[in-house]
């Protein structure tokens, strides 16, 4: 019988099982298939640079358990599992150890959570490019805009665990008392219109301005993309900036409230409610930036304002004031334009896909260093799965926004789960055949118009903490009821 190539694609796992010997390492790679933290490695490694975790590897690392790649999967494997605990890791891999032969394993969680320290940041920053480009290379190319890439920038935040080093580096708001909140992570990241993976990310303190983070992104830009943003990007600062950091980029976004008065009996008609205006600089303009870099903002810029109505069946028509820097008419026209800015509503998702999906609301993680590089992983664990997406939607022609990231992650867990018990390379590419199909077929309802409010409909059944947790007593459900229903007698 035909020896089994796909048994030797595991790399990761070489340095444990080599001084087993040949016949013993042959079979032994064999048993791996059956583990579904293999598989993870299996199905996802070809998206990455073959040479990227040995590259990260240090040159006199010892014979461990957990070495730089197996710590690399593992931690992956841990952002698909809903950034679950550290104790479900080491519990795949005694199960994993134990169906091998393999030397034990201890149980004691410390193992792993000194292993994740020592991955290099680069290892995830460059891990997360190289996924994000996978990404975008199975994804269709738009035909708006004269089928330029489009690009989109947003902001969130993310809650820490409340350890010193996280208040010390991410303060939590000023607004609660001492002992009573959350460290909190600014984060602003670079989304790819196509696929709705994250090309890059930045973080700072609440205290940070969204801007200045975003200007720090400008570089992962290229000649000739096209920038979607929300209202607070749509100003003087970023439009002359845009130039200054990141060449032969425009920028779509919405006009900011209050920020410029738009007269559309002014400017240079191009057609109804498309005007050509000349903003000048004014003298609280850029504030946030370093004075080197704020004396070569240019001092007027031309840039095309329109207005544009959102007709949706069942809704009240909206309009929205929008600016960019596309300013002939001819080649991008007003609907066009239009129709890219709405995209964008549909690339916030992907930040709830995120923070709810994956789990990344609040970070687990103790320490700021620790913290960054636990983000790093779920934004590359979302990566991935928008590359599994856009590889089913381009394979089956069907429309990517239609794949549910969430039925692409169930999905991928219970085919990974069967792919353990397949025995022949033709069976697993059979079953991955399948994943294929099933998550093309498995679409979202098309809801065009959605309301999605920002809005939590459960209660809280908890008195809220208003000092420190070793000082604040507990009060009796009695009174707590008794106090709201002289709240709503009051209302009455």
């Amino acid at each position: 019988m035909k020896k089994d190539s796909s048994t030797l694609d595991f790399p990761a796992w070489s340095h444990l099982l080599g001084p087993m010997g040949p016949r013993s390492f042959s079979s032994t790679l064999s048993k791996v298939r059956q583990a579904t933290l293999a598989q993870i490695e299996e199905r996802l490694a070809p998206w990455l640079p073959a040479s990227l975790l040995e590259k990260h590897r240090p040159e006199q690392e010892r014979e461990r358990i957990f070495t730089t790649p197996r710590t690399f999967w593992c931690f992956l494997w841990q952002m698909l599992q809903g950034n679950t605990s550290c104790r479900e890791v080491l519990l795949q891999l005694i199960a994993l150890f134990k169906l091998q032969g393999g030397s034990a394993v201890d149980e004691n969680t410390s193992g792993y959570c000194q292993a994740r320290p020592r991955l290099p940041l680069p290892l995830l920053e460059e891990a997360l490019e190289a996924s994000a480009q996978a990404a975008g290379q199975r994804a269709p190319q738009g035909p708006l805009l004269q089928g330029r890439a489009i690009k989109a920038v947003d902001g969130s935040s993310n809650r820490l665990a409340d350890t010193p080093e996280n208040q010390k580096r991410f303060p939590q708001p000023t607004n609660q008392k001492a002992g009573c909140g959350f460290p909190v992570m600014r984060i602003v990241v670079l989304f790819c219109a196509s696929s709705g993976a994250i090309l890059a990310k930045a973080i700072d303190s609440l205290w940070k301005s969204e801007l200045k983070l975003a200007a720090t992104l400008l570089g992962y830009l290229r000649k000739g993309d096209i920038l979607l943003a929300d209202r607070h990007f749509g100003n003087f600062t970023i439009l002359a900036l845009l130039p200054l950091l990141a060449e032969g980029v425009d920028l779509i976004a919405r006009v900011a409230t209050g920020s410029r008065r738009v007269d559309f009996r002014k400017g240079q008609r191009l057609g109804k409610n498309d005007r050509l205006f000349v903003w000048k600089k004014r003298a609280r303009t850029g504030r946030w930036l370093k004075n080197k870099l704020r004396v070569l903002l240019p001092d007027e810029i031309t840039v095309r304002v329109l207005r544009v109505c959102v007709i949706e069946k069942g809704f009240r028509a909206r309009t929205l004031t929008l600016m960019t820097t596309l300013l002939d008419a001819k080649l991008y026209p007003a609907h066009e334009i239009a129709a890219a800015y709405l995209r964008r509503w549909r690339l916030e998702m992907c930040l709830d896909d995120l923070k709810t999906t994956l789990g990344l609301e609040k970070l687990k993680c103790l320490t700021p260093d620790m913290a960054e590089k636990e983000l790093l992983a779920g934004l590359i664990a979302h990566n991935l799965l928008r590359a599994l997406m856009a590889e089913a939607a381009r394979t089956h022609g069907v429309d990517l926004d239609r794949i549910s990231f969430k039925g692409c992650l169930d999905c991928f867990r219970q085919f990974s789960a069967a792919l353990c018990q397949a025995r022949t390379r033709k069976g697993r590419l059979a079953l991955w055949a399948q994943l294929l199909k099933t998550l093309a077929a498995d679409q979202v309802p098309h809801r065009p118009g959605r309301r999605e409010p920002r809005a939590v409909k459960r209660r809280c059944k908890y008195q809220k903490l208003t000092r420190p947790r070793a000082l604040q007593k507990d009060r009796p459900l009695r009174q707590i009821r008794k106090t709201a229903s002289k709240r709503r007698r009051a209302l009455n």
